[in-house]
């Protein structure tokens, strides 16, 4: 008798360590795992692993928490664990579907580490391709305006703009070809933008002091990428500059297309009254004198798509210099403008 009863208790007790075993592998997921590299951060890897759904960062942010630095970076050297396999989590959940598009993301790296994560919010301009064009750049600094000892360079703060503008217009599903490239600057939040001399035109040649060379280079980077895009019903040119004049002279944003152009006409007329909106909006009574008008531009006669010419204000005096150095400004400018171009987009 006393035998049977140590058989049994050997016996449950087997049974019971088997069933924590089992239990506890089931709680290890099958995921799989890397070690951060110089370089990496959580949404390249991400998507490197196809796992462009926005939940996913949250998944590997909990999975990962204990692990994690600063503002969510991760620290070279460490292993961390891709939310890859952890759908055996939700197997037995039914859960709806609901006939609403996936917010994505992609990477683009010309904006620089902080900004290189783009959301797609929304396909308003799905269809839409847009040749980016900030003037001058490499040997050129352009129009150069001062502020006490700091100084104002034209290149540097039109493609601050430009990038930024063209992020805004990636949210919204468009297709952007940047054809003046920085691979050193990004997105930058400083007031005095530092000069330098690396840009370079698409894809990645050297610029030319010469001017007409320098225009004829970028003409012709964008009239080939526009013969080789198959996509997109809807292609624009939008070239961003900074104007300089008499220091006295105060100016608003203005808007130029090549004479006999209705799409460039219209375009940058829809831009110029956007823009003069969103002033009565934000500074009610403030008033608008930006001006719309066709110029004989060589940027404008030789690109094939339709090409608009802005000109963001003066860089010599004080109250325009306030809508360049500050990030917020050049910010709104950049959002001001994509709201125009869906609203000519949406025509």
């Amino acid at each position: 008798m006393k035998s049977n009863i140590v058989f049994n208790r050997r016996y449950y007790i087997s049974i019971i360590y088997l069933f924590i075993s089992i239990f506890s592998y089931s709680q290890e997921p099958d995921s799989l795992t890397f070690t951060a590299k110089s370089g990496d951060n959580i949404y390249r890897i991400l998507q490197n692993n196809g796992l462009t759904d926005s939940h996913f960062i949250e998944e590997f942010i909990n999975l990962n928490k204990n692990k994690l630095g600063k503002d969510n970076a991760l620290i070279i050297g460490r292993k961390y664990i891709l939310p890859k396999l952890i759908e055996s989590q939700t197997d037995t959940i039914e859960v709806p579907i609901l006939d609403v598009p996936q917010v994505r993301f992609i990477t683009e790296p010309l904006f620089g580490r902080d900004a290189e994560h783009v959301d797609l919010i929304d396909q308003k301009l799905k269809g839409g391709v847009f040749y980016l064009v900030s003037g001058h750049g490499g040997p050129d600094p352009g129009a150069i305006g001062k502020i006490g000892k700091n100084v104002l360079c034209e290149d540097e703060y039109a493609y601050d703009v430009t990038l930024r503008f063209g992020r805004e217009l990636l949210r919204h599903g468009a297709k952007v070809y940047f054809i003046v490239r920085d691979p050193s600057d990004g997105i930058r939040n400083e007031l005095y933008l530092r000069n330098n001399k690396d840009e370079v035109c698409y894809p990645n040649s050297e610029i030319p002091l010469n001017q007409v060379e320098r225009l004829k280079q970028r003409v012709d980077a964008i009239n080939v990428l526009y013969r080789n895009e198959r996509q997109g019903t809807y292609k624009r040119c939008i070239e961003i500059h900074v104007d300089a004049r008499n220091n006295k002279k105060n100016i608003d944003l203005f808007f130029y297309f090549n004479e006999g152009s209705k799409n460039g006409e219209r375009l940058a007329n829809t831009l110029r009254t956007t823009v003069e909106q969103k002033y009565q909006l934000k500074q009610p009574g403030r008033g608008y004198t930006g001006d719309v008008s066709s110029r004989d531009l060589y940027m404008l006669k030789k690109t094939i798509p339709t090409a608009v010419f802005i000109e963001l204000g003066n860089i010599n005096h004080a109250r325009d210099q306030q809508r360049l150095i500050y990030e917020n400004n050049r910010q709104a400018i950049a959002k001001w403008l994509c709201d125009g171009v869906i609203e000519d987009f949406g025509k």
